[in-house]
């Protein structure tokens, strides 16, 4: 699958925002002290453990946002493994707007890169099998649009990227509407003809009931590999089956295994740690 760039507009106001937190009320008091503001530099980015890289336009735009007359030259474009040592880019211009983006820039490439390298281990987990490995809506807050660009970049895939994509009926839906058919059967009536419907299921009789209400989707939450051995034979040729519930690298081939479609895992994009990643003066 290609990878698409972000556009633009999606995350120069999330960076302008981070700038603004940065800089304060009176700027980079230390580079403005210390850096003559004719000075030109150049840096050079290099990844400091393994992972896969995610975010470069977005450091690229906390750069240029500080100054248009910094240059980033990608050496490994996003969605590209690295190794320790390896450059990812070169950055060249004014020294001390250098200084005053780097932290910001840094911070989106480093956070965006931790999840899509975390992404890259779970889909190299259920290589050569059906599944594919998604995220879901726990996401940072503000930062959804680029955390979901992140796994892409890793190699998986997007789930809902808010309430209004697709209806997604959860345990407590289904509690508050009095059972899974009055749920399903309100979603239907109140919803268009181009929304698919999802329902989550714990048991294989909840599985049962929502097959014979025609949804386009089942999330078998939590269940062990034999349930969902079950749940996909029950399912096949009815609707999609995602596998979802504390899923880690070590339990995805297993899961995948049995013949689900989608594996949704959450803690891809809130959880992941920041792949270490330096920036250095060249002189």
């Amino acid at each position: 699958m290609t990878l698409n760039s972000l556009l633009p507009l999606l995350y120069e106001p999330i960076v302008l925002t981070a700038l603004r937190e940065d800089l304060g009320r009176a700027g980079d008091i230390t580079a403005d002290a210390i850096v003559p503001a004719s000075q030109q530099a150049r840096l050079v980015m290099r990844a400091r453990q393994p992972g896969v890289i995610a975010g470069l336009d977005v450091a690229r735009s906390a750069f240029q946002t500080v100054s248009p007359a910094i240059e980033l030259r990608a050496e490994r474009p996003d969605g590209s493994a690295v190794e320790p040592e390896q450059v990812i880019a070169i950055i060249d211009g004014p020294a001390r707007s250098l200084l005053t983006a780097e932290r910001t820039a840094l911070n989106f490439l480093c956070h965006l890169s931790g999840v899509a390298s975390a992404t890259a281990t779970l889909v190299k987990a259920v290589a050569g099998t059906r599944a594919q490995i998604v995220c879901t809506r726990k996401t940072t807050p503000g930062l959804r649009a680029l955390e979901k660009y992140a796994v892409r970049a890793g190699g998986g895939g997007n789930h809902r990227f808010g309430l209004d994509d697709a209806v997604l009926i959860k345990d407590n839906h289904i509690a508050l509407a009095g059972g899974i058919r009055p749920a399903i059967e309100r979603a239907k009536a109140n919803t268009g003809h181009l929304v698919k419907i999802e329902v989550e299921v714990d048991t294989l009789s909840q599985l049962e009931e929502a097959l014979g209400l025609g949804v386009d989707a089942v999330l078998l939450d939590n269940m062990t590999t034999e349930q969902l051995t079950q749940a996909v034979g029950m399912a096949r040729g009815k609707a999609l089956t995602e596998a979802s519930g504390r899923i880690t690298a070590a339990t995805a081939a297993a899961i995948a295994a049995t013949g689900v479609d989608l594996i949704s895992v959450g803690w891809v994009t809130h959880s992941s740690a920041a792949l270490d990643i330096g920036l250095d003066y060249l002189s």
